[in-house]
This record gives C-alpha cells, sequence and structure tokens, in this order.
C-alpha cells in the first residue's frame, strides 16, 4: 500500500520541538520532534508560541505578555500564507493582525535559524518536570505554578504524592473534586511520555530511513514492530538493515542528526535515543536473514507465540536467524536451513500465507491459513467520500468551496459539510438559522462543481439530558447528520450509554461520531456498554465513525472489528478543520485494516447514493 504523504522536518535545538497537527474541535496537538530541516511551517511557529505562552504563565509573567504570544500563535496557526515565504519575501510581518515587532522578530529568526533563544533561556529557569505537569488534563500553567510554589511539585511522581495525601484539596482554587480528576490525569500523562502517536513516530522513521540509506553498506532497510503494525501509539522504534558490514552501518547510524546519546553497540545492534526521548533500536543482519528477522522483530509477541509452537509441530524450529529443520543430534547439531531471505518463505515453510503486518496480533488471523483466506484490506484509494468536516461557520479554517475543492484534488466524489451545532458554543455552533442559511450555500456551490457531491450536512450534539440539539423538523431537512457527545463525559455508564442509543434511535441521525470520546494520551473514553451501542446501530440501520485523527482513531481497532462482525457499516472520516486535515484519511484506514475491515466494510467506498441507501432514515 502506498500513501501519498505530505512530511516536513525542522531545525531546532530545544529537546521538545513540537510538530503540530491538527486536532479535534481545531485545536492543535502537539507531537515532539526536533529534527532538522530547512523551514519551519505555521503550526510549529505556533507551537513554540504557545509553549512560550504557558511557562510565562507558569512564572506569573505579565497576562498581556501571555496573551501576546497565545493570540500570536492563534493568528500564525490560521494563516494560510506559509511564514517562511513571507520571510523570503521581505513582507512586513506587523502588517499581519496580533503580530507586533517584538513577535515579527522571533518569527523571522525561527525562520531562518530554527531557533527561539528566548524560549530556550525560559527554560532553564523553571524546572525540567513543569512540562510534564502541563500535560496533565485540567492542570494549566496557573494551578501548576500553584503546585509547585505551595507543595514544592515539579514531577509526575511528586504530583501523584501530594493528590494522594489529600494536600491538593487544600489548596486555594483546588478541592476534592479537582484532587481526584488530577489523580485520575496523571496515568494519562506518564502514557504520553512513554508513547508517541503513529503520526509523530511516522516523519521520525522517514528521517532515519533517508539517512541510512545514505550509507554504501545498507543493501535493505525496513521498520519493524508496533510501528510497522500500525499501532495507534508507538513506545520505540526498531530497524532492519540488510548488510554485510554491520561496523560501517553503525558508524553512519552514530551520525543521525538527532541522536542525544548511543545506549549500547554490540557487533549487530545498536540502541540510541533521541533528542526526544524515543529510543531506536538498529540492527543488521545478513541477507539469508533479514526476511526471518524482519518477521521476529514486526512480532507481535503473541502472534510470534503461535507461530513457533505451530513450527515445533512441524519439526521445525523459527527465530530472527531463520527456519531450521531440527536434527537428530545434540542441540545446535544437524539443523537445516529452510528459509529466511524473506517473510513469505518463513509463512510459506509453515505452511501459511504472509499475513499483513497490521494483523498481526494473534487475533484470528492464523485461522487464514491460506492466501485465499487473507482479505484485501481496505486502502486509501478505496475511499470516495468524506462524510464529517468543518468550516469557517464554526471552528474550521476554509469555507465550504476550499473544502469541496480540496477533497475533489484528492480524488474524492462527494462531501458532506457538518458543521457543529449551537450547543458547541465555544465553536459558535449553529442554530438552526443559520444551518439553513448555510445549506442554501450547499445548494449554491453544488450548482458549481460537476462530477462531484456537496451534502448538506450536521454535526449535531447530543444534549446531556438526551435527545438531539436541533429540532427533528430541521434534521428531517439534512443529507447527513452526525450525532456526537461532546458535554457530559463524565455521566454515568448507564447515562452515557442510554444517550448514543437514544441518538440511535433518532430516525434522522445517520452516524454516531467518534463514539467513545477518547482522545489518545490525554483522555480516556468515557464510561459506556459499547455492545448496547452496537446493537442500536445495527437495529435501526445506522453507521458508526471510525475518526481519523491520530488524537482519536476512534472507533479503536477491537471495536471497529466488532462492528464489521456484526454488519455495522463503519464511515472513516477526517473531521477536518482544514483543507490539510483531509490528509489524515490514510491513517484511518491503517486503523481500519487493523481491524481487518475491507472496503466492502466501509461505507464510504460506495456511491453517495449507495451510502444513502444504507442509512435508515423513517
Amino acid at each position: 500500500m502506498t500513501w501519498p504523504t505530505r512530511l516536513t522536518t525542522t531545525r531546532e535545538s530545544l529537546s521538545l520541538l513540537p510538530i503540530a497537527f491538527e486536532g479535534v474541535c481545531g485545536q492543535v496537538f502537539l507531537l515532539g520532534d526536533d529534527h532538522k530541516n530547512d523551514t519551519m511551517d505555521n503550526r510549529q511557529i505556533a507551537a513554540l508560541f504557545d509553549k512560550m505562552a504557558d511557562l510565562l504563565e507558569f512564572q506569573g509573567a505579565n497576562p498581556f505578555r501571555v496573551r501576546a504570544y497565545r493570540n500570536g500563535a492563534r493568528r500564525v496557526n490560521d494563516l494560510p500564507e506559509p511564514m517562511a515565504s513571507l520571510v523570503k519575501e521581505n513582507s512586513d510581518l506587523t502588517a499581519i493582525d496580533g503580530i507586533g515587532k517584538d513577535l515579527a522578530q522571533k518569527i523571522e529568526t525561527l525562520v531562518e535559524t530554527g531557533q527561539f533563544p528566548q524560549l530556550e533561556e525560559l527554560m532553564t529557569q523553571i524546572p525540567e518536570g513543569v512540562l510534564a505537569l502541563l500535560r496533565v488534563p485540567g492542570l494549566g500553567p496557573k494551578k501548576a505554578a500553584v503546585l509547585y510554589r505551595s507543595l514544592g511539585v515539579e514531577t509526575l511522581a511528586q504530583l501523584r504524592e501530594v493528590c494522594e495525601a489529600e494536600q491538593v484539596r487544600e489548596l486555594p482554587g483546588f478541592g476534592a473534586k479537582t484532587e481526584a480528576t488530577i489523580l485520575a490525569g496523571i496515568d494519562l500523562a506518564e502514557r504520553a511520555v512513554e508513547r508517541i502517536y503513529w503520526a509523530a513516530a511516522e516523519e521520525t522513521v522517514r528521517q532515519l530511513l533517508v539517512h541510512l540509506r545514505d550509507c554504501k553498506a545498507v543493501r535493505r532497510i525496513e521498520p519493524a514492530g508496533s510501528y510497522r503494525r500500525g499501532c495507534e501509539t508507538v513506545g520505540d522504534l526498531d530497524l532492519l538493515v540488510d548488510s554485510g558490514d554491520a561496523d560501517a552501518v553503525m558508524d553512519h547510524f552514530a551520525t543521525f542528526p538527532g541522536l542525544a546519546e548511543t545506549i549500547v553497540r554490540g557487533s549487530a545492534k545498536m540502541s540510541i535515543r533521541l533528542d526526544s526521548d524515543l529510543q531506536v533500536d538498529l540492527r543488521v543482519t545478513p541477507s539469508e536473514s533479514f526476511g526471518a528477522a524482519l518477521q521476529y522483530f514486526t512480532g507481535s509477541k503473541e502472534h510470534n507465540v503461535e507461530l513457533r509452537g505451530r513450527a515445533k509441530n512441524l519439526g521445525l524450529k523459527i527465530n530472527e536467524w531463520g527456519v531450521f529443520r531440527i536434527g537428530d543430534g545434540e542441540e545446535g547439531d544437524g539443523e537445516e536451513y529452510v528459509g529466511g531471505r524473506t517473510e513469505a518463505e518463513v509463512y510459506a515453510a509453515l505452511g501459511l500465507p504472509s499475513y499483513p503486518p497490521e494483523l498481526r496480533e494473534n487475533r484470528g488471523e492464523l485461522a487464514l491459513a491460506t492466501e485465499a483466506d487473507l482479505p484485501r484490506l481496505i486502502e486509501l484509494s478505496d475511499l470516495v467520500g468524506d462524510l464529517h468536516m468543518h468550516t469557517t461557520a464554526t471552528d474550521g479554517k476554509q469555507t465550504i468551496r476550499e473544502m469541496a475543492e480540496a477533497a475533489r484534488e484528492r480524488g474524492l466524489a462527494y462531501i458532506a459539510i457538518t458543521d457543529h451545532s449551537k450547543r458547541v458554543t465555544m465553536a459558535r455552533g449553529l442554530d438552526a438559522e443559520r444551518l439553513r442559511a448555510q445549506w442554501k450555500e450547499v445548494d449554491q456551490a453544488n450548482e458549481e462543481f460537476e462530477n462531484f457531491t456537496l451534502l448538506k450536512g450536521i454535526e449535531c450534539d447530543i444534549l446531556e439530558k438526551g435527545g438531539m440539539d436541533l429540532p427533528d423538523e430541521v434534521l428531517a431537512e439534512a443529507d447527513w447528520v452526525i450525532a456526537s457527545l461532546h458535554y457530559g463525559q463524565k455521566q454515568p455508564r448507564q447515562q452515557i450509554t442510554d444517550r448514543l442509543t437514544g441518538a440511535l434511535e433518532n430516525r434522522w441521525v445517520s452516524i454516531v461520531a467518534h463514539p467513545t470520546g477518547r482522545i489518545l494520551n490525554k483522555r480516556d473514553s468515557y464510561e459506556v456498554d459499547m455492545e448496547a451501542v452496537f446493537q442500536a446501530a445495527r437495529e435501526n440501520g445506522k453507521l458508526l465513525e471510525l475518526n481519523a485523527n491520530p488524537a482519536r482513531l476512534d472507533l479503536d481497532d477491537i471495536h471497529a472489528a466488532r462492528a464489521r462482525e456484526l454488519g455495522i457499516p463503519i464511515v472513516i472520516s477526517s473531521d477536518a478543520h482544514s483543507t490539510d486535515g483531509l490528509e489524515v484519511l490514510r491513517f484511518g484506514v491503517l486503523q481500519a485494516r487493523r481491524a481487518r475491515l475491507t472496503a466492502a466494510d466501509v461505507a464510504n467506498t460506495r456511491s453517495w447514493k449507495e451510502v444513502a441507501a444504507m442509512v435508515g432514515r423513517g
């Protein structure tokens, strides 16, 4: 499978330089990465300004100074023109609303040198663990500063200790409820340190591959591990190299620009730690073992255990060096090499097809015993529509026509414009009057496009008390109605479940978006009986979303597989808040492949007419 990818790298000395991508409700999520490049894009500049604002606020700096950085970050992030281009053209950056002389100079420095001296200096004045504290949901810079000054909290471990000792609740402005919320969020903050989004790991992998392919001793190189299996988050990276000169490969590996420390170096393995704290393990193998090593280190552990058991029953031994027929002599004697140059050789020796890496989780894939049994997993090119996106009417960055044009350029045949309903006040959600006015714009835009369809949609909130945010007579006029839950996410399990199932029973609702509400590394799923949700979707002929945003990937692979088993169509949606946001569809496809979904399991691989016929209405 080949996916087109728009990737950028950065030049920056800070150990936590973020790469930003579009997050939920237009929010920007930051991905730690500090690799070198010629330019810095708008989102990366905005992310650094936001970090500066956080640290200044932690220090108790002048609120106007903090606000200047936050406003500047928002303005830079929303600007369609690349700052790098404006700087190159010697444009007057102060002409941009919200960018004064001071911020303009910093932008020029960032673009030209990749350096932010003021931020570097500020980071030397603040305890290293503060940035980890700010990852705890609900613990902003001000509250973190109070904990630091009042209780001496500098690390997540210390934060846990004072919460468990019930000291936090005694501080002004906190209380027992806030203490409990902070304590519950510490686990998420710790996991955020340990694992990064697959989308962030992808850029690091790309840079590592580019670097190592410059080494003449490298015959072939492939990533392995959880990254190759397409897991949602990645704890470390595994790289396998086919070479006859391990020393030359490792010498070259040691010159990688992002290297912070060499952890260990042996005769055929080398482990390094990057500036971002991510560990990378490099293994060099001979050609006859490359396929076996790739299979072995791709895993998963559970998949490999099953393979070893099957090999033993066949009188074979399988490891990272190959597949061997076991002899009758003492251990190590009489072993005959059967195969291992390719993964296909390894699996063929066991009488099995070569499973796509995404399926290797020991979830029944070994029952697919022949090539004919293997499903043709969905690919990005199978998608022909995108049924969840936002525009400038609420919290999006582009207009209806701009989103339509970008989608058409990406080969899509239809999109649904699904801005938020009025309950989402922070996104300027639409009431009935504004929504109907927008739908008139959609109708007008449709007349301008040939062989492309825009659908009148809405992402309608499910109210805390149950029921939909807009009247049925309004929803009845829509082509596509997304039901979603943004508020009351800490309600009891039954209440959350009733809200979701009630929405699925509404005759005008088409689909439930991001059904469990999780945000990876930031917020756990809300308490919900997903089996009841599945049954409600099935009984009412409704669809369920696999939200492709790398921060969500909701449904997860387990739930998406369950929906497939029950025959509930899945829609892979971008939830894009900009034209660039459409690109995340490929992450949703990767998640769908882990759930063993084919094109037939995903509704938006079909024409809009076919999708509309799948939805139970009335």
